[in-house]
C-alpha cells in the first residue's frame, strides 16, 4: 500500500466523507496516478482524432473530389454532433456513472475511425466523423468530471494539463503524417492518418476496460457505500468501511438526475459559476479556432509551400500550446484559474490588436512570433480553464450535468470560429477581421473581472457545501 493513503480504518457515510477522505492527499499514489492519466488519455484520442482529418484533408478533398460545401460539412460535423453530445453524455454519466460512458465512448470512435478511414464516398466519410463527434462529446463530459473527483483538492490545478494534452496529440498526428509521407504514401495519405487514430482508440478502449475504476464520489451520491468503498481501496488503497447515514445528518444519498434538474446550474449557488466556466469556454474556443484557421496559412508563409516544411511549421507553433498548457497547471496552482484566464486574456487581446492592425506590414519575425506567443498564452491561461472550472465546481450528482451543459454552450464557440469569422474575413479581408477578434477575449476578460468565482480559492469542496446548505435550511 502507497505511504500515502490512510492505513487505519474508517467508516464512510456519505460523499462530503468520501471527497474530505481524498482531500487529505497531498500527492496520488501510484495507481490512482496511473487511472488519472488514463482518463486523460481519452482527451488525448478526442485531440487527436479531430487533428487527424485536418491533416490530410487536402489530399482527401482530391481523391473523392469533394465540393467545397462537402469540406466545409465534414469540417463541420464532428464539433457540431458533440454539441448535442456533450449534455447527454453528462446525463448518461449522472445516471450509470463515469466509466461505462468512457469505454462507449472509444469503441464508438474506433468504429468511427475505422468506417471514415476505409470509406470511399462523401456520405461513408460524413458517417464516420459523426460517430467520432458523439465519441468526443461524451468523453470529454465525462472525462473531466472524472478527473476532478479523482484528484485531491491540493491538486486541482492539474486538470489544465488535458490543455497540453490536447497540443501533444496534434504534433504527433502531423508528426506520424509527416511519416507516412516519407514513406511515400501519397494521396491516401489521410486514410493512414484517420486510422492511427483507431489504433489509439482500440488500445485505450482496452487498458480503460481493464483498470478503470468508478468514481467513489458518485457511488456514495448514488448511496452504493460498499462499493464506493471498494473504489476508494481499488484507487488509493484507503482502508475504508460503508457506514450508515442517519437521515438528519446528510442530504439524501440516491437522487434521480436528469436533464430537469440541470435547471439547478442556472441557480444559487451555481449560476455565477455557469456563467463564468460557459464564458470561457466559449470566448476561448471562438478565438482559437478563429485564429488557429489561419496558422496554417502563417505557415505556409514562413516556412513554405512545400507539405514537409509547411507540416513542421505546424508543429512549432503546437510547441507554443504544449508549454503554455503545461504551465497552466501550474499557474492555476499559484494564481488560480480565473486570474490566470484573465492574464491570458488580456494578452491575447493585445495581441490580436498587433495582428490585425499590422497585417502584412510586420516583419516576418514579428509575423511569426505573434501567433506564436498567442498560442502561448491562451494555452496556459483560458485556453484550459472553462472546462475545468466546470469540472470544479458542482457537486458530484450534478458535475457531469454541469461539465456536458456548459461544454455544450462553450462548444458553439468553435462552430462561430470556424464558420461566422470566415465569412466576416471575406467581407472585410483577413487584417480587419483579426483586429474584429480582439473583442473576443476583452470580454472573456470582462467575464473574469465580473465573476469573482474561483474553485481553487473557495476553500469549500461543492460536496461539502452541499451539507451546510441542508443545515442551513434545517436551522431556519
Amino acid at each position: 500500500m502507497s505511504s500515502s493513503a490512510v492505513a487505519t480504518s474508517r467508516s464512510i457515510a456519505n460523499v462530503s466523507q468520501v471527497t474530505a477522505l481524498i482531500n487529505t492527499l497531498s500527492k496520488l499514489p501510484r495507481k490512482a496516478n496511473l487511472l488519472w492519466y488514463l482518463v486523460l488519455g481519452g482527451l488525448f484520442l478526442d485531440a487527436y482524432s479531430n487533428a487527424a482529418l485536418g491533416a490530410g484533408l487536402s489530399p482527401m478533398t482530391k481523391e473523392l473530389t469533394l465540393s467545397p460545401t462537402q469540406v466545409g460539412v465534414l469540417t463541420a460535423t464532428a464539433p457540431a454532433i458533440a454539441i448535442l453530445f456533450n449534455p447527454a453524455g453528462g446525463w448518461l454519466a449522472a445516471r450509470i456513472g463515469r466509466v461505462k460512458p468512457l469505454i462507449a465512448a472509444k469503441a464508438i470512435a474506433a468504429l468511427g475511425a475505422v468506417l471514415t478511414a476505409t470509406a470511399g464516398s462523401f456520405e461513408a466519410v460524413w458517417f464516420g466523423r459523426g460517430l467520432v463527434g458523439i465519441a468526443y462529446g461524451i468523453d470529454f463530459a465525462v472525462a473531466m468530471a472524472l478527473l476532478a473527483e479523482y484528484t485531491p483538492a491540493k491538486l486541482r490545478g492539474r486538470l489544465n494539463l488535458w490543455q497540453s494534452v490536447w497540443y501533444v496529440a496534434t504534433t504527433v498526428n502531423l508528426a506520424l503524417t509527416l511519416l507516412f509521407y516519407n514513406l511515400g504514401v501519397s494521396v491516401e495519405i489521410w486514410r493512414w492518418s484517420v486510422g492511427s487514430a483507431g489504433v489509439f482508440a482500440i488500445a485505450l478502449l482496452v487498458l480503460q476496460v481493464v483498470f478503470l475504476a468508478e468514481s467513489p464520489s458518485w457511488l456514495a451520491t448514488k448511496g452504493r457505500l460498499p462499493e464506493a468503498a471498494k473504489s476508494l481501496r481499488r484507487i488509493y488503497g484507503f482502508e475504508v468501511t460503508p457506514g450508515t447515514a442517519a437521515d438528519e445528518d446528510v442530504p439524501a444519498q440516491e437522487r434521480k438526475i436528469g436533464f430537469r434538474q440541470a435547471g439547478v446550474l442556472f441557480r444559487k449557488p451555481y449560476l455565477p459559476r455557469t456563467f463564468l466556466s460557459t464564458a470561457i469556454s466559449l470566448t476561448q474556443s471562438m478565438q482559437y479556432f478563429a485564429v488557429g484557421w489561419y496558422l496554417p496559412v502563417i505557415s505556409l508563409a514562413i516556412f513554405g509551400q512545400q507539405f514537409q516544411t509547411a507540416t513542421l511549421g505546424s508543429m512549432i507553433f503546437n510547441v507554443a500550446g504544449i508549454v503554455g498548457g503545461a504551465l497552466s497547471a501550474y499557474f492555476g496552482r499559484k494564481i488560480g484559474l480565473r486570474v490566470s484566464s484573465a492574464i491570458g486574456y488580456a494578452f491575447a487581446f493585445a495581441i490580436l490588436l498587433m495582428m490585425g492592425l499590422g497585417f502584412g506590414k510586420l516583419p516576418i519575425a514579428i509575423g511569426f512570433l505573434l501567433p506564436f506567443l498567442f498560442i502561448f498564452f491562451h494555452s496556459a491561461g483560458p485556453g484550459a480553464n472553462g472546462k475545468s472550472i466546470a469540472a470544479l465546481s458542482y457537486r458530484s450528482d450534478i458535475r457531469t450535468l454541469g461539465t456536458g451543459v456548459t461544454g455544450m454552450l462553450g462548444s458553439f464557440g468553435s462552430v462561430i470560429g470556424l464558420y461566422v469569422f470566415p465569412q466576416i474575413k471575406e467581407a472585410m479581408g483577413l487584417g480587419p477581421t483579426i483586429a474584429l477578434l480582439a473583442v473576443v477575449p476583452f470580454l472573456g476578460l470582462v467575464s473574469c473581472l465580473l465573476v469573482r468565482w474561483d474553485p481553487t480559492r473557495s476553500g469549500v469542496d461543492p460536496d461539502d457545501e452541499e451539507i451546510a446548505i441542508k443545515f442551513a435550511g434545517s436551522a431556519a
